[in-house]
C-alpha cells in the first residue's frame, strides 16, 4: 500500500500539468493568491487532522504529509477556485475513503444554479471502468439514446481514456471501483469542474460506422438530480414470480422519514398478503444516510434476533459531541454495548429468506445495514463487491477553507462491523452477481434465476 501511495505523490506535478484547464475556461472566476492557496491548503490539513480519529483506516499519515508538501510547492501563482480545487483535489484518492476529500461546499446547489443561468453540461451520461474506459449510458437526465453502450473513443480531441484519468485523478473513495463508479454517475460534474463550461462537444464513438458526434452542451438536469427529488425514483417495491418480491432502497436519507416509514410498512403489508417466500433488498444505487431508516423501517419485520450496528469504535471527541468525562480533542475507543432486540411478535414480521444486493455505489450507512444483515444471519449478500470497506467511518464533518470556500470533509469515527472480523477489508457479497452497466433489471434477474435454481426469471 505504501508503494501505490508513493506512486501516487510521485505523480502529482505530472497529474497537474494534465488537470490544468484552459485558463479562458475561468476568465470570470475571482483568483486568489498563492499565500492565499497555501494558507488554505494549510488548513485543509488540520482539518484532518483535527477531526479524523484514525487516519490509517485509509492513508499512511506520512505519506499524507509528504503529499500535502508536493502540493503546497505548486501553489505558486493566482488561481480560481476551480483550479485550486483541481489541486487540492488530487489528494481525493490518497486518502481512499468516501468520507474524506475536498469538495466544493453544495455540488447539487451549484449544479442547479449553472443550469438556470443558461450553463450547460457534458451531453451524456457515461459509464467509466476503473481501467479507463468510457461508455454511453443515456443522455444527460435519463433519456435513451441510440448510443447506449457504445464506447467513447475521444471528446474535444483528447483520447476518452485520457480523460477518464485526469478525471478519475480527482474522485473520492475508498476503491478504484468505487471511483469509477463515483465518476460515471457524476462525470458531468468533473468534466465542467476540470475543463470548464465547455459549449460544444465533438464526441468520436467506437462503433461500426465510426461514429463522430458534433453535439451542443446540455441543459437537462443530470439524472441522479431528477432521480433524488422524487420518492418514486428512490423508493420501489415490486412483484416477482416465484413468490419473490423485490424492495429498492436507493438512499436511507429522505427528507419525510414517515413518508418512508409509511412505505416500507405498506411493502411488508404486501409481502404478508401476497405470501412472499423470498425478499430481494435492492441496496446497490444506496449511498447511506440515517441509520434510523433501516433500523425503524426494515429490521423490526425480518430481524430474528437482537442486535447492534457495529463491535467496536474510534472516535474523535468534538466539542460539539462531547460527553461528559470526555475532553475535546481527544480520541475515544470503545464497544458498542447497546442492542436493539427483535420484534418477533409484529404481525407484519417477515418468516421466508432475504436477499441483499450489493454494488459499487452500496456506502455508509447502506453498509452498515448490509453488515447486521450478513453477520446476524438476517440475510443473504449478494451483487458486486470489492468497492467499499466493510467498516465504515462515519458522522462526517465540514470545514470550509478561509479563503476559496472549498470543502475538506472528514469522519470523526470509525466503526467496526459487528463480527469483529478484519477481513475480508472489503464488502463482499455471499452470492457474487454479475452487474449490467446498462440494465438495471440484469441482476435481480441473475439473482432471482440463481435463487430459485432457474426456474424463474423476473423479466
Amino acid at each position: 500500500m505504501q508503494r501505490r501511495q508513493a506512486g501516487r505523490i510521485a505523480g502529482v506535478a505530472a497529474l497537474l500539468a494534465v488537470l490544468w484547464p484552459s485558463p479562458a475556461a475561468f476568465a470570470a472566476q475571482p483568483r486568489f493568491s498563492a499565500p492565499q492557496l497555501r494558507q488554505d491548503l494549510a488548513a485543509l490539513g488540520a482539518a484532518i487532522r483535527d477531526t479524523h480519529p484514525y487516519p490509517a483506516h485509509s492513508i499512511d499519515t506520512a505519506a499524507l504529509a509528504r503529499a500535502l508538501d508536493a502540493l503546497e510547492r505548486q501553489l505558486d501563482r493566482p488561481m480560481t477556485r476551480d483550479e485550486a480545487w483541481a489541486v487540492f483535489a488530487t489528494l481525493n484518492p490518497l486518502l481512499a475513503d468516501g468520507h474524506l476529500f475536498v469538495g466544493f461546499e453544495d455540488w447539487r446547489g451549484a449544479t442547479e444554479a449553472h443550469l438556470e443561468s443558461g450553463g450547460v453540461l457534458f451531453p451524456f451520461e457515461l459509464h467509466v471502468t476503473p481501467d479507463l474506459r468510457v461508455f454511453v449510458r443515456s443522455q444527460l437526465g435519463g433519456a435513451a439514446s441510440v448510443y447506449a453502450g457504445t464506447r467513447v473513443r475521444s471528446i474535444n480531441g483528447v483520447d476518452a481514456g485520457v480523460v477518464s484519468r485526469t478525471l478519475l485523478a480527482l474522485v473520492h473513495g475508498d476503491t478504484a471501483t468505487f471511483r469509477a463508479d463515483l465518476l460515471s454517475r457524476r462525470w458531468w460534474f468533473y468534466y465542467w469542474k476540470t475543463y470548464g463550461a465547455v459549449a460544444e462537444f465533438e464526441v468520436a464513438l467506437d462503433d461500426p460506422t465510426r461514429t463522430s458526434l458534433h453535439v451542443p452542451g446540455s441543459r437537462h438536469r443530470p439524472a441522479i438530480l431528477v432521480a433524488e427529488a422524487s420518492f418514486d425514483r428512490q423508493f420501489g417495491f415490486a412483484s416477482l414470480p416465484c413468490d419473490t418480491a423485490l424492495l429498492t432502497l436507493r438512499t436511507f436519507s429522505w427528507p419525510d422519514k414517515a413518508q418512508f416509514l409509511r412505505f416500507t410498512r405498506d411493502a411488508f403489508s404486501k409481502i404478508r398478503d401476497d405470501r412472499v417466500r423470498r425478499l430481494i433488498i435492492d441496496v446497490r444505487d444506496n449511498g447511506g444516510g440515517d441509520d434510523d431508516f433501516w433500523m425503524h423501517g426494515i429490521l423490526p419485520y425480518i430481524a430474528t434476533g437482537p442486535y447492534r450496528w457495529g463491535s467496536t469504535y474510534r472516535k474523535r471527541v468534538l466539542e460539539a459531541y462531547r460527553d461528559e468525562g470526555e475532553t475535546t480533542g481527544q480520541v475515544v475507543t470503545g464497544a458498542i454495548d447497546r442492542w436493539i432486540p427483535s420484534e418477533p411478535m409484529n404481525p407484519l414480521h417477515f418468516p421466508g429468506t432475504v436477499y441483499v444486493l450489493i454494488g459499487p455505489a452500496t456506502y455508509s450507512s447502506a453498509v452498515l445495514f448490509a453488515n447486521v444483515m450478513r453477520d446476524f444471519g438476517f440475510g443473504v449478500l449478494a451483487g458486486s463487491g470489492g468497492s467499499v470497506r466493510a467498516d465504515q467511518s462515519g458522522s462526517v464533518q465540514q470545514r470550509i477553507l478561509p479563503n476559496t470556500g472549498l470543502v475538506v470533509w472528514s469522519p470523526r469515527f470509525v466503526l467496526y462491523r459487528p463480527s469483529g472480523a478484519s477481513e475480508p477489508m472489503l464488502l463482499e457479497p455471499d452470492y457474487p452477481i454479475e452487474e449490467d452497466p446498462f440494465n438495471a433489471g440484469a441482476a435481480v434477474n441473475r439473482l432471482l434465476g440463481r435463487i430459485t435454481g432457474g426456474a424463474c426469471n423476473a423479466r
